[in-house]
């Protein structure tokens, strides 16, 4: 199956395309590589009255029944692997996945819901799934599916606080400059399922299995599956991260008031709080996933391998610069790596949009264009940044590709790279560069992947 396809460039000589083939290919058989429904089948097996998950077994021979829940960018791979094994096993079931999902379930109902910002299915998904959850008995089985994304597409807003002003929280965290943590500590403090609430709602010796896949930094698990896992932060997290980017003037009234409140009763659920449950969680697939496999299908493909950093943060123009800034190394001394070589990172960088500014664009695509801005000039180097779900930033495109041509082309195109970085309206600069990657969905949702070939 082919993930990825990108537009011819422009102005690439030979070496450049051949370049960008093989950028593309080894970004393609990673992402082959970061499946979730392979995983989840060798993790998962039904042998007659036995559920096996891992290394634990549980009994069904007793009539206890099945629940599958879950949302996120990665969950409909895992459903689809679990309606298959379990098929008619399953007594009850909802996922919600995001718009543009091709497939359907045999035993779970598919409710399609909007990322990055949560609409009114999104609502939808998660009411209906706290209806099924109050079916369950003791000896039940839950397994939920939470992966990133869910933030979304899985929502119910905090007591006093529209769905629309959820939405437009949600628009202002993602602009502000903070990183995975910080917003994920105001999301789980307003809302009435995150932060382990979902799964309070569950009786006295239920069993709840997790299946996720990670793209936070560090895989904490109540910052990918939080709706079904005890968390680690308050409300004062949530305060700070208002405090620390000035949003207690931007954000709705509805929600800074319920935040300023921090009502203690509606406080995130902690492993004491959900000590009624036994719990088995499972990371399928670490966030830095799609890194460790281009390694592999890097140096399968005769470059030699050099991941830099899987923890890389901040502002994704200035890691563009810097990725440039190794290149010019290499090729003056061979440090720290020689050529022919490929240059990996992986992360969660960010996109600081001032008030006012309205550009179409995603971390990716800044990267790219920030280290093209940069290359300028420079032959036998490839860059490529790439959202490892398909969707980068509030855009249907995955990234950008470019290399030591793409400025000279957006002069000749009349295109104002450092007015497209600075706009970041970065979608359409490299769209009128045809430097745009195009996979739509691909299944799986761990960090994004940053390649750069040097091949002298």
């Amino acid at each position: 199956m082919s993930y990825i396809k990108n537009v011819d460039a422009l102005t690439a000589g030979k070496q450049e395309e051949k370049l960008r083939g093989i950028a593309l290919e080894i970004a393609e058989k990673a992402i082959h590589r970061c499946n979730p429904k392979v995983l989840a089948r060798e993790y998962v097996q039904l042998i007659e009255d036995k559920l096996l998950v891992q290394d634990k077994s549980y009994d069904l021979s007793k009539g206890q029944r099945i629940f599958v829940i879950g949302a996120g960018k990665a969950t409909f791979p895992i459903a689809e692997a679990l309606d298959e094994i379990l098929g008619s096993r399953i007594h009850g079931g909802i996922i919600v996945a995001k718009y543009g999902e091709k497939g359907s379930f045999s035993n779970i109902e598919l409710v399609m819901a909007n990322h990055p910002i949560p609409d009114e299915n999104s609502y939808l998904g998660a009411r209906k799934t706290e209806s099924l959850l109050k079916e369950v008995r003791k000896d039940d089985i839950v397994i939920a599916c939470f992966t990133g994304g869910s933030s979304s597409l899985f929502v119910n807003p905090a007591t006093g606080i529209s769905l629309e002003d959820k939405a437009s929280t949600s628009k202002v965290l993602l602009t502000c400059g903070a990183n995975i943590i910080e917003i994920n500590n105001v999301r789980k403090h307003i809302s009435k399922v995150k932060g382990g609430r979902l799964v309070a709602l569950l009786p006295v010796g239920a069993h709840l299995i997790n299946l996720t896949v990670s793209d936070v930094i560090g895989d904490a698990l109540d910052y990918i599956t939080d709706p079904s896992v005890p968390d680690t932060s308050t409300f004062a997290d949530a305060a700070a991260t208002l405090d620390k980017y000035h949003l207690w003037e931007r954000l709705p009234a509805s929600v800074t008031s319920y935040l300023e409140r921090a009502p203690q009763e509606d406080e995130t659920k902690t492993l004491k709080d959900l000590a009624h449950i036994d719990m088995q969680h499972i990371v399928l697939l670490s966030a830095d996933a799609a890194c460790s496999a281009a390694v592999v299908e890097a140096r399968e493909l005769g470059f030699t391998p050099l991941l830099l950093s899987s923890f890389f943060e901040g502002e994704s123009s200035v890691l563009g610069r810097n990725f440039i800034a190794v290149a010019k190394q290499i090729q003056l001394n061979g440090n720290p790596i020689k050529a022919p070589c490929c240059i990996i990172g992986g992360g969660e960088t960010t996109v600081t949009i001032a008030k006012g500014f309205k550009g179409e664009g995603g971390p990716n695509q800044e990267f790219a264009l920030s280290a093209a801005k940069e290359m300028e000039g420079m032959s036998g180097v490839v860059v490529l940044g790439l959202d490892t779900d398909g969707t980068d930033g509030p855009t249907s495109y995955a990234g950008g590709l470019v290399d030591g041509a793409t400025a000279l082309n957006a002069r000749e195109c009349g295109v104002n790279l450092e007015e497209a970085i600075s706009s970041h309206n970065t979608s359409q600069a490299l769209k009128s560069l045809n430097d745009l990657v195009v996979s739509g969905n691909t299944g799986t949702n761990v960090n994004d992947l940053k390649i750069m070939l040097v091949s002298h």
